[in-house]
Formats: structure tokens, C-alpha cells, sequence
């Protein structure tokens, strides 16, 4: 059977979609499941039923899993915490105890979102402390991969964006809207600086790092990375204005936090340690956010949106 085989979670999802090409894209023999679904390569299922995915996963026989199913969006977390947990922390024990099971490797997808943003950049070593039940849930995630096997990985993440199947899919193509919506004035935070990256860039990664350890025994623990842009969300919104020449007289910088759950003021994450193993890739903003809405603009010109 062939060493390459892997299950991606999640892989109708924002990040999945793109780890699931890169996957196909280098030759790999790839199950992707989503939720509700289906397709090609992709097999719908709930990974909060325990039985019905371990079985999945044994008749596919990976040795290698990428979990990207998550709730991601901090906002929504407090409204249905026993679900997020039971997706952010309980399904993650599960597929990380049986990729442990199978002798497989498990990438779990985290987030910037475990610091507290007070002293970036922020090296693997350094100790999270989340501000929101998002990053607490995404931390026990954490907690319960690695418990599971030392040789699995924690793939810590910032804000993502890339092509998107609606505007609000990513918390980056979202701030399209808001130019869209020129007809009041608004304010767009300026205080918390983020780090945007490619989803394509993270599946690279992704890919990089389970084909380095077939040959490198050491490639396991945490690993970090993250944009080489700091932004606001104001700074986002300056650039996709500048990018597609649209106006933005009706938005100006608010100096506030954003609303909602408390984020970190500055979560950047140092990069290091995957540029040492020569993994590393980073789309610029101004040309990755341009190929990720060009055709929403397009749409709007046309009058379709």
C-alpha cells in the first residue's frame, strides 16, 4: 500500500479545499470528508460521531491525517460552546488517539489565537494564554494531539483568506462588503494587527512537512506559521480598495478593538523554525487578496451581486 495516503477534515471548508488540491496536486491518494458535502474525493460525514468515523478512517488505512474541521469563527463559539467543543476538542482526541492507533501522522490546524498578544512575535516555546473560548478550545485541541503521539504536529495558523465560495467566508474577503456598502459611513477597527495568509500557502505547507518526516523522524511537535505583512483590518480594506480602484471614502480607521470576543492585539508568529527545515512558502497581500476577489468585483460590476 502506498505511504502516501491521507485524510484531510474539513475539505469542503476554506483552508480544506485548498489542502485537498495540494494533496491531488503532489500525487497523493486523498479522502477529504466534509460535513454535509459531497464530491469528488470527498465523502460527507459528521467527525463528531466516533464509530462512524473511525470506520471510515481504518477502511481507508492513512498515514497521514490533516485536520482542518473547526468552528473557527470566535463570535460564534459562545453560542454554541458544547457544540464547538465537541468539534474543536472532542473529535480532535478521537482522530488524533486513532491516527496514533494506525501509526499515522495527524497536522492539527491551530491558531494565532492561543496568545495573548501582548509580546509577539511568538516562538513555538512560548506559552500560550488565550483571550477568547475559541483559542482556549483550539489550545486543548492542542493539548489532546500531542498527549495522543509525540510524533503528531500542531500547525499554528493566523487570519486565512483565498478563494472563497461566499464573500463572508473568510474574516479577510469579508471587509469586500464594506466597500460594496458605500451608501453610510463606517468605521473599520485600526488596532488589532494581523498577519493575513494564503490558504494555498498553508497547504503547501502542509504537504512539505508530512513528506519531510517519511525521511525525518524529528519533523513533530509544533510549528508556526503566518503572513510577512502586519495589517489592521483598516490597512486590509486600504489595500483591496487600491487593488480594485474602488472608493473608500465612506470608511474610516476606528482606534478601538474590534467588537465581539476579545483578540489578541498582535498574535504574529515567528516563522523560524519551519524556514530552517526549508518549508516555508508567502503569497503578497496585494497579489494573493486580487486572484481571491477579482471575480466578486467582477460580479458586482456586472450587477450579479
Amino acid at each position: 500500500m502506498s505511504s502516501k495516503r491521507v485524510v484531510i477534515t474539513g475539505a469542503s471548508g476554506l483552508l480544506g479545499r485548498a489542502v485537498l488540491a495540494a494533496f491531488k496536486n503532489s500525487q497523493w491518494t486523498v479522502l477529504g470528508t466534509s460535513f454535509s458535502r459531497t464530491g469528488e474525493d470527498l465523502v460527507s460525514i459528521d467527525i463528531c460521531n466516533h464509530a462512524k468515523t473511525e470506520e471510515l478512517i481504518r477502511n481507508f488505512m492513512p498515514n497521514c491525517i490533516v485536520h482542518c474541521a473547526a468552528q473557527r469563527f470566535p463570535d460564534k463559539v459562545d453560542k454554541d460552546l458544547d457544540g464547538t467543543i465537541r468539534l474543536n476538542v472532542e473529535a480532535t482526541k478521537n482522530l488524533a488517539v486513532l491516527a496514533a492507533k494506525l501509526g499515522a501522522t495527524m497536522i492539527y490546524i491551530s491558531t494565532d489565537y492561543v496568545f495573548d498578544g501582548t509580546k509577539p512575535p511568538y516562538s513555538e516555546t512560548d506559552t500560550p494564554n488565550p483571550l477568547n473560548t475559541y483559542g482556549k478550545t483550539k489550545l486543548q485541541g492542542e493539548q489532546v494531539t500531542l498527549e495522543s503521539s509525540q510524533d503528531h504536529i500542531v500547525l499554528r495558523v493566523p487570519v486565512l483568506y483565498g478563494p472563497v465560495e461566499y464573500i463572508g467566508e473568510s474574516a479577510v474577503t469579508v471587509l469586500l462588503q464594506l466597500l460594496f456598502d458605500s451608501e453610510s459611513n463606517k468605521l473599520v477597527s485600526d488596532s488589532e494587527i494581523r498577519y493575513p495568509s494564503h490558504v494555498d500557502d498553508i497547504a503547501s505547507i502542509c504537504v512539505k512537512l508530512l513528506e519531510l518526516k517519511q525521511t525525518n523522524a524529528d519533523v513533530k511537535g509544533i510549528f508556526h506559521w503566518g503572513g510577512k505583512e502586519s495589517m489592521t483590518k483598516y490597512g486590509m480594506v486600504q489595500d483591496i480598495a487600491s487593488v480594485f480602484q474602488l472608493p473608500m471614502s465612506h470608511i474610516s480607521p476606528d482606534p478601538n478593538q474590534s467588537q465581539g470576543a476579545s483578540r489578541p492585539h498582535n498574535a504574529q508568529l515567528s516563522t523560524e523554525k519551519l524556514e530552517k527545515l526549508g518549508v516555508g512558502k508567502h503569497t503578497p497581500f496585494r497579489s494573493g487578496i486580487q486572484s481571491t476577489l477579482a471575480v466578486w468585483v467582477q460580479r458586482k460590476i456586472s450587477g450579479e451581486i
